[in-house]
Formats: C-alpha cells, sequence, structure tokens
C-alpha cells in the first residue's frame, strides 16, 4: 500500500494551517486554521472490507513540569510518551482520499461533537480529551482531528504518522466514544496492509524547521 498526501511531504514540515496552534507575533501561540490534511492511498489487498486511519504523535513529554514555562525548555532526554490526534474507522473500501479540510476546520472549544467524514466512517476521541479535562472552557470530548500543539518549549521537534490500514471488518467492533487504543486491540489479526507518511512540526522559536 501507499499514502501520500498533497498538504506535505513524507518528512517534511506540516503546515500550520493544518495545526492546532502557531507561532504568535505577540506572547508564544495562537490557534490555527486546524485543517485535517489531505490524503489519498492506494495499493488495498484483496479482500479488503474497510480502511482505519490513525495519527499520532509519539514525541509527547511524559512529565508535565517543564511543558510551557516561560524559564526553562523540556529537555531532550526526557522519555516520551505517544498522543493520539485522530482515529477513524469504517472508511469504505471505496474510498481512496480525504481532502484537505474535508473533517476539520478551525479548533471547537470543548471538542466537535460530529465531525464530518466519509460516507459511513466514524471517529472516535483524540488525546486533546485527557489535555483539557477539566478546563471549565476546553473540557469535553475531542471527536475527530485536532492537529500538532506541542510546547512551546519543547526541545524536540515532534513526529506526526499518519497511517492507513486496509483491514477486513465490515464494520469495527468498537462503539460509543472510542479510543485509539480500543482501536488498535480491535485490529489485532484483522490488518491486511498498511501504510505511513510522517510530518515534523514545532512551536518552539529557537528551533529552525527545513
Amino acid at each position: 500500500m501507499k499514502l501520500s498526501s498533497k498538504s506535505f511531504d513524507h518528512g517534511g514540515l506540516i503546515p500550520g494551517r493544518c495545526a492546532f496552534a502557531v507561532k504568535a507575533p505577540k506572547g508564544h501561540v495562537r490557534l490555527s486554521d486546524n485543517l485535517n490534511p489531505e490524503l489519498s492511498w492506494g495499493g488495498a489487498p484483496a479482500g479488503t472490507r474497510s480502511f482505519v486511519l490513525l495519527c499520532t504523535d509519539p514525541d509527547v513529554p511524559t512529565r508535565p513540569e517543564d511543558v510551557n514555562k516561560e524559564d526553562r525548555e523540556v529537555p531532550l532526554k526526557l522519555p516520551r510518551t505517544t498522543f493520539v490526534h485522530w482515529v477513524m474507522v469504517d472508511i469504505a473500501p471505496t474510498v481512496n482520499q480525504i481532502e484537505e479540510g474535508a473533517c476539520s476546520r478551525g479548533v471547537t472549544a470543548a471538542g466537535k461533537r460530529e465531525p464530518t467524514g466519509p460516507e459511513g466512517s466514524r471517529q472516535g476521541l483524540n488525546d486533546y480529551t485527557q489535555w483539557f479535562s477539566g478546563d471549565p472552557d476546553m473540557g469535553g470530548q475531542w471527536f475527530g482531528y485536532d492537529g500538532p500543539c506541542p510546547p512551546w518549549n519543547d526541545s524536540v521537534t515532534h513526529h506526526y504518522r499518519f497511517e492507513i490500514l486496509a483491514t477486513d471488518f465490515e464494520r469495527c467492533p468498537v462503539d460509543g466514544a472510542f479510543t485509539a487504543a480500543q482501536v488498535q486491540a480491535a485490529l489485532e489479526g484483522h490488518v491486511l496492509g498498511s501504510a505511513a507518511i510522517c510530518g515534523r512540526y514545532s512551536l518552539n522559536p529557537r528551533i529552525r524547521l527545513l
């Protein structure tokens, strides 16, 4: 299988319009257009009955003490964990493209309730649900795509992995406000093929991304 994007090159920079936040001329960051990137795929194996789409960032700090603090940077050596930005299931086998901005436009306080997507598809919770938990303005269930917003003082450039998986499921056996972890558990033994691309992003003004 092969996955590509018109929004960014594999290994290249994710554009600010596809991010949750961008660098601000005053202060540190401001909210951005939060458009989902364009994605196109092909070469699905015979027997594919649906696709699953995931977007994850494996570079997220495991401790919050240094995050977005004026007098320090999140250290390079800090252990990292994965943050889920998007999970979608039940994409029909006839679908091979998602246009830029088709599933996400702008930041919705407390999360999108019913994000748009290909007919018949379903979108689960991303990890902004946990990030904003307890916030009176932003707390809620964050469904669908919400883009990059790494700490503005992180010494690490973050990498965003978009992956399409061909499955033998007509309907993925998850329901309600499902998570990527639940989808990944359900997919065991049911993935026929996959493809991925990766983009980079940083909000640290010290880091020059080329």
